[in-house]
C-alpha cells in the first residue's frame, strides 16, 4: 500500500540515504547516540560488575534489551508513515555506520608515517587500537592500521548494514549495543574475562556472518587495488584458523591476500599478549599500503550497501516487507 510504511523501498531508501549521510558528513561532532551509549553502559557497569559470567550476562541483555527496544518502539510509531520511517532508518543508519570516521583516521596515521613522524603516528594510532603504541615502530604501525581497517570494515560498515537490511532500525540499534559493548568490556582482560564473556560471545555471533560477507567482498574487489581473488581466498582458508577472533581472522586474512602483504603477528594490549598468527604472503605493509587498504574498504562498504539494499527491497527471495515483527539479535 502506498500510505504502508512496511514496504521494502522504505527500509532499502533509509539504509542508502544513511550511508550517504556517513560518507558525506562522517559521525555527529557532538551527541554522538553511540558515545552516549557508552556513558550509560560505563555508569551502569559501576552498579553492576561483578567478576563472574552471569552479572556480566545480565548486563549486557539490559542494556541490548533496551537498545533493541528503543529500535522496535520507533517502528512502531511509523508503522502508518513511510517517510517518517524513512528518515528515521537512514538517521539510525548514519549513527552506528562509521566508515567515513575510519578512512579519516588511517589517512591521518597514513600522513604521519610519511612524514616520518613516529611519535604523532603512536598518538594517532590509538585511535584506532588497543595495542600498547609504545612498542610499536613504522612497520608496527602501518601493521596495526591496516588491520583495524580491515576488522572495522566489516565491524563498522558491514555488519550493520546487514543487520539493518535483515532488522530495521531494531537490527540496527542493537547491533551497535552488542559491538560497543564488545569493545569495552568483551577483552580478556583479568577484570573482564567473566564479565565481558557474554557480550564477547554475543558479538561473535551478530559478527558470524557479517565478516564473512565482508571477507567475501573483498576477495571479489581485489583486483581494484592490484590483487587476486584467488590470493585474497587462498590467505582466508590457510590463515584466519591462527587469529584468535573468529570473525576478525577472515576479515584481515582477505585483506593481507588482497594487498599482496603479510599482516598477524604479536600484539601488546598493557600486560596481555596476543598471537595473531601469520596472514597473507608478502612484505609488511609500510605507509603506502594503508592508502591502499582504506581505498579497498571502501570498496567493500558500497558492495555491502548494494546487496542490503538489495535484501531490504526484497530482490533475493523475500518479500521485504519486514516491519517491527522481525526478529532481532
Amino acid at each position: 500500500m502506498a500510505g504502508d510504511s512496511t514496504a521494502p523501498w522504505v527500509r532499502a531508501a533509509g539504509l542508502a540515504v544513511g550511508y550517504l549521510a556517513d560518507h558525506l558528513l562522517g559521525d555527529p561532532r557532538r551527541w554522538h547516540p553511540v558515545a552516549g551509549f557508552g556513558r550509560t553502559a560505563a555508569a551502569l557497569e559501576r552498579r553492576s560488575y561483578r567478576d563472574d559470567r552471569v552479572a556480566g550476562a545480565v548486563h549486557t541483555a539490559v542494556l541490548v534489551g533496551a537498545a533493541t527496544g528503543l529500535g522496535i518502539a520507533a517502528d512502531r510509531l511509523t508503522r502508518t508513515r513511510p517517510v517518517a520511517r524513512t528518515l528515521v532508518t537512514a538517521a539510525a543508519t548514519w549513527a552506528v555506520l562509521g566508515g567515513r570516521s575510519l578512512g579519516r583516521e588511517a589517512a591521518a596515521v597514513g600522513a604521519l608515517l610519511d612524514a616520518h613522524d613516529l611519535p604523532g603516528a603512536r598518538r594517532r594510532i590509538t585511535h584506532l587500537v588497543g595495542r600498547d603504541p609504545a612498542t610499536l615502530d613504522e612497520a608496527g604501525i602501518a601493521r596495526a592500521c591496516v588491520e583495524s581497517v580491515a576488522e572495522n570494515t566489516s565491524d563498522a560498515v558491514v555488519a550493520p548494514l546487514v543487520w539493518g537490511s535483515v532488522a530495521g532500525v531494531p537490527g540496527l540499534l542493537a547491533y551497535r549495543a552488542v559491538n560497543t559493548l564488545d569493545a569495552m568490556i568483551g577483552h580478556r582482560s583479568p577484570r573482564y574475562r567473566r564479565f565481558g564473556w557474554a557480550a564477547a560471545r554475543l558479538d561473535d555471533l551478530a559478527n558470524l556472518v557479517p565478516a564473512r560477507l565482508a571477507a567475501g567482498l573483498t576477495a571479489v574487489l581485489a583486483p581494484l587495488v592490484g590483487g587476486t581473488p584467488r590470493g585474497a581466498w587462498r590467505a582466508v582458508l590457510r590463515d584466519a584458523g591462527a587469529h584468535p577472533s573468529p570473525n576478525a581472522g577472515p576479515v584481515e586474512a582477505a585483506f593481507a591476500g588482497a594487498l599482496g602483504r603479510t599482516l598477524g603477528g604479536v600484539n601488546t594490549y598493557g600486560d596481555e599478549v596476543e598471537d595473531r598468527g601469520t596472514l597473507g604472503d608478502g612484505p609488511p605493509p609500510g605507509a603506502a599500503d594503508i592508502a591502499r587498504a582504506t581505498r579497498l574498504s571502501a570498496l567493500v562498504g558500497v558492495g555491502a550497501l548494494v546487496l542490503a539494499v538489495a535484501a531490504a527491497a526484497g530482490r533475493f527471495g523475500g518479500s521485504g516487507a519486514g516491519g517491527p515483527n522481525l526478529p532481532v539479535p
